[in-house]
């Protein structure tokens, strides 16, 4: 049973702080999400709509015309749904980072700094080999209050458990 003193809590032999998020946590833009996954919707079924309503007589379109504009609404969708992708997950281990295209799983010793300046579009993760990883599953456009908490959260993440793995090895 964790005992609790009012700055930290320890579980086991660990001090965490009070704001640490529980693991596993998943960092994502909702907001973003929800209107990307939505106006997919919304396209697919209006472009449905049209190539089903669309009079035979009163038209020169044939079943592949048809199907050709069905199919469009479902690569709209496709290519927002790909745009809703981004996340970062955290986890006991580490971090993965789940961009548009690319996933990257990171050991906590590998992220040395979590950055989010104003006007960056994402948090970008300094890494011990000197390079950067943009983490779009943080992003202050739509969501800017939840896209900072989300960063100091991480940003505790990666302080407490870089810490405690740099002292398991000394």
């Amino acid at each position: 049973m964790p005992r609790t003193d009012k700055d930290i809590t320890v579980t086991g032999d660990r001090p965490t702080p009070p704001d640490l998020p529980e693991l596993p946590v998943i960092f994502r833009p909702r907001l973003t999400r929800i209107i990307l996954m939505s106006t997919g919707a919304v396209v697919f079924t209006v472009l449905l709509i049209i190539a089903v309503i669309v009079p035979v007589s009163a038209s020169t379109w044939g079943l592949g015309d048809r199907f050709t504009v069905a199919g469009t609404g479902i690569a709209a969708w496709a290519v927002l749904a790909v745009l809703s992708r981004p996340q970062v997950l955290a986890d006991r281990d580490g971090v993965t980072v789940v961009n548009l295209t690319t996933k990257r799983r990171l050991a906590w010793a590998e992220i040395v700094r979590v950055g989010l300046r104003p006007g960056d579009p994402w948090v970008t993760l300094d890494l011990a080999d000197g390079s950067t990883l943009a983490a779009m599953g943080i992003q202050p456009g739509l969501a800017r209050e939840q896209a900072l908490a989300d960063a100091r959260a991480l940003r505790a993440l990666v302080g407490t458990h870089s810490s405690a793995a740099s002292a398991g090895r000394g």
